[in-house]
């Protein structure tokens, strides 16, 4: 968490947002202040959200592992430590806990100078670790000052494999249970360490956590305030079969070799960037709508006299990449069988994910899809799948669908969470390697056709952010803070308006990012069901498994952020300059949208209609 810390004291110049703003957002009803209690100390100093009273803990922190938590994870739920610690500097009770049969969690509770708030955090890729890193909250001077409750849990199994699947109630408590449960679970730890509830309460994910947050607005709509939904796998049936499958399949070779290496991604990148960059009336080498650009890589096919490839592609290097940009069709109908795929201007990002490194690497869109495949996806049981049995056609996404109201979160009817009071947050990298942005647009498209866009606007907010790779890092500005305006937002009734993000200046955060067999820093993640270690290709002389760094960081893209500030608007409103390109200043205002166009026409487009959620 350490390391988190210091990644959260990155700076963002949130208070200058709203004087450089040119228009005014809705507001929308707040919750009457509640009165204070005994035990409160002075308040804290003025930041974002209600200037709360700090509240001291009224017991002994080793007390808690007498909390009973039977009444919430079922027999033999318990606490089983509770130690004191320290957190970057502030004092911090850390709870260990188990909910039946095997949620671990972890609660992290400030000894002093707690603000009455909690903030749990959502777990990546198939989670099977606890993840307590934070992100998306940049500056937020609440949270870097030790003022929250802080929980996450490992979504109750082990690792990175898909082969949990099998069991019905791990199955459950990985698709919506977990992340309930540790919430009734921390707020009676909280209860019993303070002598009173929480006054608001938060939740914060990416990725699968982004998915997990949309699972607790949609099904579990009391059980938190406000939900900050990074990069959602929203479509969790479809991105980890067909989409990792496509992605993987496309760059390999009839000789099981891979087409496209890493090292030719700067060329093609480059030629998108030249092309397309000033179509949003701003070149800083990045793309604020990459839906405005139509880049053909067939420009750079080499000549077939040419002599030197390093300045240009193969025909089958072309081939691949529009497979990528275009996607999977069913080959009878012709219909699209994704909502979305990578988008233009995230090329430098495909590294170690669906592009290797070398010829060695294992990518990681294979590990996702052949883990999932076997054990998660399928009501049948299905083992020892390889990529050759995913058919991209109609008949294959019927098969998905028996799951669909288990693990997606793409049910559009979140009158229960407005209706609670809740507000949504939701937000992407136009540059995300993993998870299409457009999916999170399809669903944000769909809230606004269910709830009425008024309605909607009155609760929900979506953010694109050019450049920026899964759940953080790539060449866009990744530091920002959503966090602060979220406290506005639920504690003052002050809705979101733009946002400023620049570049990160710490290392790559693991926030979102899929976790290391063991929740380690180093290691890959266990091997798919079907996959024996002799399938692998050899490592470099020299190198050990437990040298290679995990998926999230074979991820990490090359090339230099862009370090200008940059405002961000509500979508769809675009940030335009009239002077000093990429910079701050009054010259960046919130003004209409560049692109207006739905989100395309796919056989999936019903997923995102409301739904009756499936129990397991």
């Amino acid at each position: 968490m350490s390391k988190l810390m210091n990644g959260r004291r990155r700076s963002v110049l949130w208070a200058c947002a709203p004087a450089l703003l040119s228009f005014a957002l809705a507001g929308c009803d707040r919750k009457p202040p509640q009165p204070p209690t005994q035990n409160e100390t002075a308040a804290q100093p003025p930041s974002p959200g209600q200037a709360l009273p700090a509240i001291a803990a009224v017991q002994d922190c080793g007390a808690l592992t007498a909390t009973d938590l039977t009444d919430i994870g079922g027999p033999n739920s318990r606490a089983t430590s509770a130690t004191a610690g320290n957190e970057d500097g502030h004092a911090v009770c850390v709870v260990k806990a188990v909910l039946a049969p095997a949620i671990h969690v972890e609660v992290r509770l400030p000894t002093q100078g707690w603000t009455q708030r909690y903030m749990q955090i959502g777990c990546g890729g198939l989670c099977g670790s606890v993840q307590m890193h934070v992100g998306a909250a940049d500056g937020c001077v609440p949270l870097e000052a030790g003022g929250f409750v802080i929980a996450a849990t490992d979504m109750g199994h082990e690792g990175m494999g898909g082969d949990f699947g099998y069991d019905a109630q791990q199955r459950a408590d990985f698709a919506h249970r977990a992340q309930h449960v540790t919430a009734l679970a921390a707020k009676k730890l909280i209860q019993s360490y303070y002598g009173q509830q929480a006054r608001y309460a938060y939740f914060n994910g990416c990725s699968d956590g982004g998915r997990e947050a949309l699972v607790e607005a949609q099904r579990y709509p009391e059980d938190f305030n406000g939900i900050i939904a990074g990069a959602p796998a929203l479509l969790f049936q479809v991105q980890n079969s067909l989409h990792h499958a496509w992605l993987a399949q496309s760059n390999t070779g009839a000789d099981g070799k891979p087409v496209l290496l890493a090292g030719r991604l700067p060329l093609l990148h480059e030629a998108v960037v030249q092309a397309c960059d000033a179509l949003d009336g701003r070149k800083d080498g990045l793309l604020a709508d990459p839906r405005l650009c139509h880049f053909d890589p067939g420009t750079l096919q080499c000549a077939e006299d040419s002599s030197d490839a390093a300045q240009c592609l193969t025909a089958a290097e072309v081939a691949t990449i529009r497979k990528v940009y275009d996607g999977p069709r069913d080959p009878a109908s012709g219909q699209r069988l994704l909502v979305g795929g990578p988008q233009y201007g995230s090329e430098l990002n495909w590294a170690g994910v669906f592009v290797p490194r070398d010829a060695q690497q294992v990518i990681f869109s294979k590990q996702i899809a052949l883990g999932s495949l076997n054990g998660l996806i399928f009501d049948d049981g299905a083992k020892d799948l390889t990529l050759d049995d995913v058919k991209f056609e109609a008949s294959m996404f019927e098969r998905l669908r028996a799951r669909h109201p288990l693990f997606d979160a793409t049910n559009p009817d979140l009158s229960a969470f407005n209706a609670a009071g809740g507000k949504l947050i939701l937000w992407h990298g136009w540059g995300d390697q993993h998870i299409s942005p457009i999916n999170t647009l399809a669903y944000h498209e769909a809230v606004e056709r269910q709830m009425g866009g008024d309605v909607a606007k009155s609760f929900e907010r979506l953010y694109l952010f050019p450049g920026v790779a899964h759940c953080g890092g790539g060449q866009g500005p990744s530091s920002f803070d959503l966090l602060s305006p979220m406290l506005d937002w639920v504690e003052r009734g002050v809705a979101p308006e733009a946002v400023v993000a620049r570049a990160a200046t710490a290392g790559a955060s693991e926030f979102g990012q899929p976790p290391a067999q063991g929740g380690k820093p180093k290691g890959l993640p266990p091997l798919p069901p079907g996959v024996k270690p002799e399938d692998l290709p050899p490592l470099p002389p020299g190198v050990k498994p437990e040298d290679l760094p995990p998926p999230g960081e074979m991820a990490a893209a090359p090339g230099t952020p862009k370090q200008a500030p940059f405002l961000i608007c509500p979508y769809p409103s675009f940030a335009k300059t009239t002077a000093g390109e990429g910079t701050l200043g009054t010259t960046q205002t919130c003004g209409p949208a560049l692109f207006t166009d739905p989100t395309p026409d796919w056989v999936g487009k019903d997923l995102f209609k409301p739904y009756a959620p499936r129990a397991e």
